[in-house]
Order: C-alpha cells, then structure tokens, then sequence
C-alpha cells in the first residue's frame, strides 16, 4: 500500500463514552481511511465486546483488571482475534506505539493525564477531549507536546469552534486577536429559581437540554464547573491571559464559540449540536470530511439569543465558574487541585453524598486549603491531584451525609 493511500491508525481512548462512540460512528464512516489500532475503557465489557466485533482493533485495554479478564474470555468466545490488556501501563503502551498515527483522548477525569503525555511524548495527532490534560498537566503537558513534536488538536466543541476561528499562523494569534469567547448553554438550571438548587438532584442535574453526555460531565455543565475548566483549557491551548477570556450564555448551542480580532469584527463557528462534527475535523485537519451531522436549517433555525455570564442578581448560580480564574491567577498546580476537588464532589454528589449546591463549596474550600508548588513532572502532578482529592473527601465528610 502506498504512502498515498495508507490509512491511518487510531488508538481510541475512552472507547465507550459519549466522545468513544461518536468517534466510532464517524470512523465507520471512513473506513477507507482509517483502522482502529486499539480501543480502551474502564469496566463497560459488554460495549466493548460490541466495538471489538465491529472493528477488530489489535488490542483492547481495559483499566480495571477483572473487567479486562472478562473481556479476554469473552472475544475468545466470540471467535476475535483482538488481544486485551489491562492496567495503566497498557493504557500508555497502546498511547505511544510506533504503529499508532492518531489519538482520541477521550478518557474522563485525571486519569486520562499518563496515556495524553505518552502520546505527546512520541509525536502522535493528539486529538483532545479529556480537558483535564491540559487543566491538570498544564506547562507539563504543553512541554511533552513540543518535546515529542506532537500534533496537539482540541475537540471539544468550545475549543474547536476557537481553533476554526483563530488565524491559521498561530504565530500572529497575540498580534491579532483581541480575545475568545467562549459560549455556554446554561444548563438545566439557567432559570431555575436559585433557592431552589439544594434540592437539585443527580437525575435532573444529568438532563442536559442539548447534549447526550455522560453523567460527569454533565453535572457540571449544570454547576458550569465544565466552563470553569474550560476556560482553563483554553488559557493553555491558545496561550492566551486569562484576562483575554470570556464567556458567554447561549441558550440555543449553535455558536459553538467565538474570536474578537483588535480591530472588533468577530469570527465564530455555527453547527449543530453534534460532537461529530469537531471529531470529524479534528480526525481530517487540515483538511474537512463528512461528520455524519445534519446540516444547519437556516430557514427553520429558532432565534440566537445571549446572555451575560454574570447574574447580579444571583450570582451563586454559577459562583464555581470564577474559580477558573482564581485558579489561573494562583500558583501554577491551582488548577490540577480544582480539578480533582470537582471530580470527588460531583462524585459525591451523584452518589448522594452532598447537595448539588455544596459541589461549589468543596472545590472553593479545597482550592483554599492546599498550598501547591508548582509541579515540574508527572509524579508531583499526580501527586497534587491525590492531595486534592483526599483534601476535598475531607472537606465532604465535614457536611455529615
């Protein structure tokens, strides 16, 4: 097969997510173009004993090992060749080998920080959608991306919209543009009578009015901690100040986000609401390829509307978005101990161990109570991201649930 027509191979991580299976669906749709060389998850066997029958990956890695035993025992029944694995250093093997072109960090939380860096290390596309790489790994990361001289691509719908908008000689990015906009949808509270959110539960905080997400992350686009993250996200992807950042509330989803260039015109990326569109322009970059989404109606699209991020009125609605910032403006690590003060409250939280409200309270306190240093390796990364959690854990039990 000729250097022409080779088709690339794609190590999906988080293969039974949200992002996995969109990610699946539009490679399904290019098969001509692309193989699976493996496919990770944590416990979900059934899934994944699906997408090994359906697209005969070379391994299969699961992070928990009683899962990855079952996994083993049942392609051998089914007669696949697929080999399994299990643990963190598989994770990472499958990340950086040598036959891999393309990665989709689709792995949920800080668990996803060791196989983003093995993969950066060893120059693979990089295509980003667990945002806790760059919220916890930070320069680190960013340092592993330009060591290895990897191909960084961000997928999240927010992050992709900027890219698409910004000029494509990121070298001119600080000379032209003025700032970035990121657009939010408010979640399934936006109008919520405030008073009312300690009644919230994990049920109604999951039930996002536009996106098909998993639990987690839909919990907090209810808190907008995902925003607050985010905005992190894209202080480092697009070396952006902080002070350079702004959100936006945009009920109807379709400006995915947007950039305000010096002399004041503005540039923004529409689609549908459809993760399949950013995975598919991440996947063909520079080029474009069929998503498999459907086309904006303009004739039939409803009214685009706005709102300010900041509600004078009741500003605890979305009070954990500005920990972004407090985070960025602290020691370099801030970031890390919030994110993994958030992933134990909204653990918490769906487990019903906190009310919805006291999500913002643990990562505030937590995000007080830790003094960091700014950390120069993965070891002192992971090591800030377990004082985070067992700090917060704290700070829970203290709520007597």
């Amino acid at each position: 097969m000729s250097a022409e027509t080779a088709k690339q191979r794609i190590t999906v991580l988080g293969a039974t997510g949200s992002i996995g299976g969109n990610t699946l669906d539009v490679l399904s749709r290019h098969r001509d173009r692309y193989e699976v060389f493996a496919l990770t998850a944590a416990t979900q066997v059934d899934v994944m004993v699906r997408h090994c029958a359906a697209f005969k990956p070379v391994w299969a890695v699961m992070a928990d090992e009683d899962a990855g035993r079952q996994l083993q025992a049942r392609l051998h029944h089914e007669g696949l060749t697929t080999q399994v694995r299990w643990g963190a250093q598989a994770l990472d093997d499958v990340s950086c080998a040598p036959e891999v072109d393309v990665v989709m960090a689709a792995i949920v939380g800080a668990a996803g920080l060791s196989p983003c860096l093995s993969a950066a290390r060893a120059g693979k596309r990089l295509l980003l959608a667990n945002k806790e790489a760059l919220v916890v790994g930070g320069e680190v990361f960013l340092a592993a991306v330009r060591e290895g001289g990897a191909t960084l691509l961000p997928i999240d719908s927010e992050h992709s919209a900027i890219f698409q908008s910004l000029p494509e000689d990121s070298t001119s990015w600080s000379e032209r543009v003025e700032k970035i906009i990121l657009t939010a949808s408010g979640g399934p509270f936006r109008q919520r009578d405030v008073s009312t959110l300690h009644q919230v539960t994990p049920e109604q905080a999951c039930a996002h009015p536009n996106w098909v997400m998993g639990r987690k992350i839909s919990v907090d686009s209810a808190t907008m901690m995902n925003k607050a993250l985010e905005v992190i996200e894209a202080r480092y992807l697009f070396g952006m100040l902080p002070e350079q950042i702004e959100v936006v509330i945009h009920p109807q989803s379709v400006i995915h986000s947007m950039v305000q260039y010096k002399d004041s015109s503005v540039v923004a990326q529409l689609g549908t609401p459809d993760m399949r569109v950013p995975i598919a322009y991440g996947l063909s970059w520079p080029n474009r390829m069929a998503s498999g989404a459907a086309a904006l109606d303009f004739h039939r699209m409803a009214a685009m509307t706005f709102e300010a991020m900041d509600d004078h009125d009741h500003p605890q609605r979305f009070a954990g978005l500005k920990l972004a910032w407090q985070a960025l403006q602290s020691t370099p690590g801030s970031c890390a101990v919030l994110n993994a003060a958030n992933e134990m409250a909204v653990q918490a939280f769906l487990e019903r161990r906190i009310r919805f409200d006291q999500i913002y309270q643990v990562n505030a306190q937590t995000l007080s109570d830790i003094a960091v240093q700014a950390p120069t390796c993965l070891h002192e990364l992971l090591e800030l991201d377990r004082r985070g959690r067992s700090q917060a854990q704290t700070v829970i039990q203290k709520f007597g649930y």
